[in-house]
């Protein structure tokens, strides 16, 4: 991730060596401001933390899609739990720890 995050701040650099240098096209050392990547460097795991959280609700979502066709008629309960993970990204602070709603049976 930290590899990342210096690509992203400083595009130029084509060569990171050994994590505490970072090199141009032209073999020059470009100096990066440590703070700005380590925050960026949390940024970008906080963003793929979200989108694992979000594979993961989707899955959940679609592997009940079937309890909405058109020959059935979904339950109360499942209704509520299709509801519960549409509305688990808003409901959520910390998507490596999210409150799943329990599926019905």
């Amino acid at each position: 991730m930290r590899d990342l995050a210096i690509r992203t701040l400083y595009p130029n650099v084509v060569t990171i060596y050994d994590e505490t240098q970072a090199f141009d096209a032209d073999g020059n050392e470009v100096v990066y401001d440590e703070a700005a990547v380590v925050a960026k460097a949390a940024e970008l795991r906080t963003q793929l933390d979200w989108d694992d959280f979000r594979k993961v609700r989707n899955n959940l979502l679609k592997s009940t899609d079937w309890w909405a066709s058109s020959d059935l008629t979904m339950t109360a309960e499942q209704t509520s739990y299709r509801q519960a993970l549409r509305d688990l990204p808003a409901n959520t602070t910390d998507p490596t720890d999210p409150a799943w709603p329990t599926k019905p049976s």
